[in-house]
């Protein structure tokens, strides 16, 4: 193919995928921008954003403690540094051609991030010579649980995760299929890549990087343990080893383990919230998800581990191509019951499902059998996406509502705002929005180590005793109060 014509396909594709990433992560454009203000998704995103004010104050700063949340005490958070950084980094960007730069950040963030992984899955895809490569594009574009992790008024650490999970996974892969057939100096490179992304993803958030990460190196210990303390890996365990060191040396703290605690105030919270609920296997979301090919998956699986291109036995993987697509298959069992446990996982399953497609369609020969399949098996996905872009009367009811509680709240909040500390008590969902718009520290919050004000703010919303609520607002200083349960 000519110079020009091949350019021509590159511009092409990259402008197509980068449309279809944008226009499904921007849908709920009509629930962020509302009468010249910008919202955003949920609590924790106002939590966040209120970390990038007060980075943004007091430039250098590392938010260690949140005195904004579970007043008077505050919270030791389990967010960190980078993404706090990312967003002030956007919004200076923006600062030329809008008065609400750090906003606007925060609102496009995610949707940049989202767009950054699908030039990387373009770029990387075609190394890897997938010949159903689109298959892998499509899906990352539109799955709905992949584009709410990264959607619009979203500036949550999951867009952030997402795409440093995808490169280290990516390159682990890479690294893993080259190891045959090219030069030592060829996997260093990747290891480079990989080692770092990890690190790099087990500092945004200790909790399914670091559990992703584990499995990966435990399997490959188990399958071929002298690739794991290969000569070739040693850079890139050093750069691995070296980040892990600056983000202990920079955030201070160890993250919470409370999302494991079996205490009972927790878990009545947790059942409110959608990340931590189960999902069960007979649930149709996961159909949502990613399309009807999850049901024949296991059998593309199998069919992978007995049909190999190499001169290794079916099941020698440490030997052979296919053994380097071992631990993308283990990570993908391993995501799918730890998302039957919490949907909050939902997100990487749904990642690695798209990751392993190519692979898993490998075999197939007839490339229209294989794309007349995919279409079909995308009804799901396309049914759900007709239920968000052209919802019933009732939803298009609720979202309007939820639009005129938002703007309500945040005209009440703004009457708040003072140089003096005035705590309120407020359901804590409402809390960091409140803290947000006002500047002032909330009683309730939305994250687990808010527990405390959490559970005071239940007991006061829920209690007919006046005397109950009196001596609630005198323990935690609250002398603003919003009824806005009621």
């Amino acid at each position: 193919m000519p110079r020009f014509a091949r350019l021509a396909v590159i511009f092409v594709e990259i402008a197509l995928l980068s449309a279809l990433i944008l226009a499904t992560r921007c849908a709920n454009y009509q629930d962020i921008f509302v009468a010249g203000n910008i919202y955003f998704v949920d609590a924790d995103c106002y939590a966040r954003m209120t970390r990038v004010q007060m980075c943004d104050a007091q430039p250098g700063l590392i938010v260690r403690h949140h005195a904004f949340e579970n007043f008077p005490q505050g919270t030791t958070p389990h967010t960190t540094a980078p993404l706090d950084y990312l967003i002030l980094g956007l919004s200076l960007l923006l600062k030329p051609f809008t008065a609400h730069a750090l906003d606007l950040a925060g609102a496009f963030i995610s949707p940049v991030l989202a767009l950054l992984g699908g030039w990387f899955l373009w770029w990387w895809s075609h190394r890897m010579k997938f010949r159903y490569r689109w298959v892998l594009l499509i899906l990352y574009a539109i799955s709905p649980i992949l584009v709410q992790g990264t959607e619009l008024g979203r500036p949550d650490h999951q867009s952030l995760s997402i795409l440093l999970v995808t490169i280290a996974i990516c390159a682990e892969w890479s690294s893993r299929m080259k190891a045959a057939d090219t030069a030592a100096s060829e996997d260093n490179r990747w290891s480079i890549v990989s080692e770092p992304a990890w690190a790099l993803a087990i500092w945004v958030t200790a909790y399914e990087p670091l559990v992703l990460f584990l499995i990966i190196i435990t399997t490959t210990f188990l399958v071929n343990r002298r690739a794991l303390f290969g000569r070739d890996r040693r850079a890139g365990s050093i750069f691995f080893a070296a980040i892990i060191v600056i983000a202990l040396l920079i955030e201070r703290r160890i993250p919470s383990l409370l999302i494991l605690h079996p205490d009972p105030i927790f878990k009545n919270w947790a059942r409110t919230i959608g990340e931590l609920a189960h999902a069960s296997p007979a649930n149709p979301v996961w159909l949502r998800w990613c399309g009807y090919l999850l049901l024949v998956a296991p059998f593309l699986i199998w069919m992978n581990i007995r049909t190999r291109r190499d001169d290794a036995p079916p099941f020698d993987f440490a030997q052979g191509k296919l053994g380097r697509a071992l631990p993308i298959y283990v990570l993908l069992i391993a995501t799918y019951v730890l998302t039957i446990w919490q949907a909050r996982w939902g997100y990487f399953f749904a990642l690695l499902f798209a990751l392993a497609l190519p692979a898993l369609l490998a075999p197939i020969k007839w490339p229209a059998a294989v794309w007349i399949t995919f279409a079909l098996s995308m009804f799901p996905i396309f049914r759900d996406w007709d239920e968000r872009l052209w919802p019933n009367e009732t939803q298009l009811a609720a979202r309007v509502e939820r639009r005129n509680e938002s703007a309500q709240l945040r005209d009440l909040a703004l009457h708040l705002r003072s140089r003096d500390v005035h705590p309120f008590l407020a359901p804590w969902w409402l809390s960091p929005s409140i803290a947000y718009w006002s500047g002032q520290p909330g009683v309730a919050g939305s994250s687990h180590e808010s527990l405390n004000g959490i559970e005071d703010g239940a007991r006061f919303f829920l209690s007919d005793d006046l005397q109950r609520e009196r001596e609630i607002l005198q323990q935690t200083a609250a002398f603003k109060l919003y009824r806005a349960a009621d």
